[in-house]
């Protein structure tokens, strides 16, 4: 099996883990327009140098559209986050959250989030399970940025996990998930949290 190949099949793998703690909601496409909605989504994480041929997939493994290895747009889970762009050390990242296993990247990895967090996602700052803002879980809703996956846990250290600045923050640092969020664009406004709603 060519290297093409092996890289595939472990991307489609770690997409079909993650379909299982995604909600119900993401679901494959049912129609024509609603696999294009799902498309339009995952591009809209990519930056212009990838939007054109960039390989595209649901949260469920299935392709979406076809394109050369190395990265695969995905749209936005319903409530969580917002649609990406990833890496093959991202993908491998993805598996492994999904499942809550270990995880510590060979190399560098990037993944890419150009329209930012959904208006009804975003994440906890600190834990990396949280599907809802709470008044003690740091939850950010983050507008465009690069995320940046390393194997240096003393290069993650000396960036730090404080976001308020608006620079380069550590997201679940002291996890095995943990990366660099690097902001591009301003931030959209904030979910309330639970405790205030």
């Amino acid at each position: 099996m060519d290297m093409h190949r092996i890289t595939l099949s472990v991307g489609l793998g770690a997409v079909a883990a993650l379909a299982v703690a995604m909600p119900a909601a993401a679901q494959a496409p049912t129609g024509a327009a609603e696999r294009e909605a799902m498309i339009q989504s995952a591009l809209s994480a990519a930056p212009p140098t990838l939007r054109d041929t960039v390989r595209v997939a649901d949260w469920n493994g299935n392709t979406l559209r076809e394109g050369p290895a190395g990265f695969t747009c995905l749209p936005a889970p319903p409530g969580l986050a917002g649609p990406m762009c990833v890496d093959e050390v991202w993908m491998g990242w993805i598996q492994a959250w999904s499942k809550r296993e270990p995880f510590r990247p060979s190399r560098v990895g990037f993944a890419y989030m150009m329209a930012g967090d959904s208006a009804t996602g975003g994440a906890s700052n600190i834990d990396p399970f949280a599907t809802t803002p709470t008044a003690s879980n740091d939850w950010m809703v983050e507008g465009p940025h690069v995320m940046i996956l390393t194997p240096d846990t003393a290069s993650l250290d000396a960036v730090g996990p404080h976001h308020h600045g608006g620079g380069p923050y550590v997201m679940w640092a002291g996890t095995p998930y943990a990366h660099v969020m690097v902001p591009v664009g301003p931030r959209p406004e904030q979910r309330s949290t639970s405790a205030t709603r």
